[in-house]
């Protein structure tokens, strides 16, 4: 549908003829397009623009449309303007207010509520465009953000890829199969593995400390992007952590680390759960398992692999671990000299946790009978 222009809604002539501090709305519209066409401040623009609408007989409903401004603004800038002139228009007229009017503090917390993100300068930009308000301390528009239920926090990835109907079809089929084995898991004779691959890299190291407010806290970090690629595998059932440190994740790391995993599993079968990183599923890796699992029916193969759903990295709780030791590292960033003390650090905390959050057993919860 084509929107039709706004058209001024037309008032008697004894309005339009009405005196504004003496002067007819007629004088006070052409004094407006005047001002408008001297004043390069496109603030000063805007509120000149709004009054003179008004006397052109707009509604401030229509105002608002037009110009994405509140009424209370409007009514502000045509009363500045009646009792200051086109002095009442300028920017730090009398000074720039420091403050809200309680009416204005309930617009701008009623803007705030109509989007899920903000950056400063948009409220700073608000409150200075629209109200002519500049706080003189950041934290003035902090305890507005925090009226409007708004607080600093870190973003969380994902991926728009990723799809929901086959993510949860996915847990379903997951939930559905652990539970078809769930004697042969709590009696140990199958041995479910989430595994995933974690790049550590020199760069992980900075966090944050304690330390003096005029003083910068430095940590020697050579080279940033020196990496290490690790191999690990979470037990379902006892919650730790199988890690192996690779060179890089090709065919040949993985196939190392399977064979890895079945040596630390003894007469164990595994079910594997990974994502679909093509070293993965690539040749080589597929005659590997052929080879592991000869010519068995599917119910014996020594080794079972099941692929997550693509582009949802959140569907292996081994994701949470590999955060969980970044973090516990970071904490000690001051007293780390060199890579390969993160690397041992980093080593230590995997090997000697075992870890307990919910989305471990996030496919049903499973025990060992003893």
């Amino acid at each position: 549908m084509t929107r039709q222009p706004l058209q001024p809604t037309r008032l008697p002539v004894e309005v339009l003829g009405q005196q504004t501090r003496g002067r007819s709305a007629f004088d006070a519209i052409a004094e407006l397009q005047e001002f408008m066409a001297l004043r390069p401040d496109a603030r000063e623009v805007r509120k000149a623009l709004a009054v003179k609408l008004v006397y052109q007989g707009y509604l401030y409903d229509e105002i608002q449309t037009i110009l994405e401004v509140s009424r209370g603004s409007i009514t502000g800038w045509k009363q500045a303007y009646e009792e200051y002139g086109l002095n009442g228009l300028r920017l730090n007229y009398k000074g720039r207010k420091s403050y809200l009017s309680n009416e204005q503090r309930e617009e701008v917390l009623s803007w705030l509520s109509t989007k899920d993100c903000w950056e400063l300068g948009e409220l700073e930009y608000k409150l200075a465009f629209e109200y002519d308000v500049v706080y003189e301390s950041k934290q003035s528009y902090y305890d507005l953000f925090d009226a409007a239920s708004i607080s600093w926090k870190k973003t969380t990835k994902i991926n728009p890829k990723a799809n929901a109907d086959a993510v949860a079809g996915k847990k379903k089929e997951i939930e559905t199969l652990l539970a078809k084995h769930r004697e042969s898991i709590e009696t140990g004779k199958l041995r479910v593995l989430l595994i995933d691959e974690c790049h550590l890299m020199w760069g992980d190291l900075s966090g944050y400390v304690w330390g003096k407010t005029d003083l910068e806290i430095t940590v020697p970090v050579v080279n940033e992007r020196d990496k290490q690629t690790y191999y690990g595998a979470v037990d379902y059932l006892d919650r730790q952590l199988l890690l192996k440190a690779y060179d890089k994740g090709n065919s040949d790391s993985t196939i190392d680390y399977l064979r890895y995993l079945l040596a630390e599993s003894g007469d164990q079968r595994l079910l594997l759960f990974w994502d679909g990183a093509s070293y993965h599923r690539s040749k080589e890796v597929r005659a590997f398992l052929d080879s592991v699992n000869q010519d068995l029916p599917a119910e014996q193969w020594k080794i079972h692999c099941v692929r997550f759903a693509p582009n949802c990295p959140e569907q292996n709780p081994i994701e949470d671990i590999w955060l969980q030791a970044k973090t516990w590292v970071r904490r000690f960033c001051a007293l780390i000299p060199t890579f390969s003390h993160l690397k041992w650090m980093f080593e230590w905390f995997i090997r000697h946790t075992t870890f307990d959050f919910d989305t471990l057993q996030m496919y049903g919860a499973y025990s060992k009978i003893k």
